[in-house]
């Protein structure tokens, strides 16, 4: 064994585990440099940003036309609104787990506007395929409002998922990222460099209109699948819609 592979050059005399070792000897190009932002224990991002994001998705639902929303309209913002209220009160600031009931609300909140989006792309699909008399501006505009709050629920998810969570991130629990970011595949970039939520909504962002990943890869199983799905959804939206109005423009 060389030098470096004994348990003597670790803090302690004790040998790292294989992925920290991995790490810290040589991430950033020396023998002995220090783990990267992404590994280490931190403060969490409070989930302002999360709560602005679920006010822009509400309302864009609650700007939809009564044809493409779900019965009754004002349910899903409500219950939406009450449960971004429990979220804010519960742990208003940097994200925690030390109240438990509070990541499955989240989870469940994220899943309220996943299906009520999913029923007004239904819906709006439904409506272009079978030739409604609907205008090429509502259409237009409907698609869009549609469209980008798909692209918040996914930035969501990935936000929720990545890592075990933000508050699981924070304490660095787990060391295999679900998401690779160009910084945390060279550590020179940004030795401290911390996905955030709007670095989960660009990642979603750019999945939607590239219809693929641009820049961060994902590692694990249920990553692709979301990322796939994503961009399933998108195709068919931005094809469809598209289609649609240029139809309806044309004549």
């Amino acid at each position: 064994m060389t030098g470096n592979d004994q348990g003597g050059d670790s803090p302690g005399g004790e040998e790292p585990s294989g992925r920290v070792r991995r790490w810290e000897y040589g991430a950033l190009g020396g023998e002995h440099a220090p783990l990267p932002g992404w590994l280490r224990p931190h403060l969490a991002e409070p989930r302002w940003s999360m709560i602005a994001v679920l006010l822009v998705a509400v309302i864009l639902q609650l700007l939809l036309p009564d044809s493409f929303v779900l019965r009754p309209r004002s349910a899903a913002p409500a219950i939406e609104i009450v449960l971004c209220a429990i979220l804010l009160i519960g742990n208003p600031g940097p994200v925690h787990d030390r109240h438990p009931a509070l990541r499955p609300l989240s989870l469940v909140l994220i899943g309220v506007l996943a299906v009520t989006n999913a029923v007004s792309t239904v819906l709006l699909i439904d409506a272009i395929l079978t030739g409604a008399d609907v205008t090429a501006g509502k259409i237009l505009a409907s698609g869009a409002s549609i469209w980008l709050t798909n692209v918040i629920v996914y930035a969501l998810w990935y936000w929720e998922f990545d890592r075990g969570g933000p508050a699981a991130r924070a304490g660095a629990r787990s060391q295999t990222p679900d998401f690779l970011f160009p910084q945390m595949a060279d550590a020179r970039l940004d030795p401290d460099f911390r996905p955030t939520f709007l670095d989960y909504l660009y990642v979603s962002f750019t999945n939607a209109t590239a219809f693929s990943p641009t820049d961060t890869m994902p590692l694990s199983r249920w990553a692709k699948v979301l990322m796939m799905s994503q961009a399933v959804v998108s195709l068919v939206t931005v094809g469809l819609v598209a289609a649609r109005a240029v139809n309806i423009l044309g004549t």
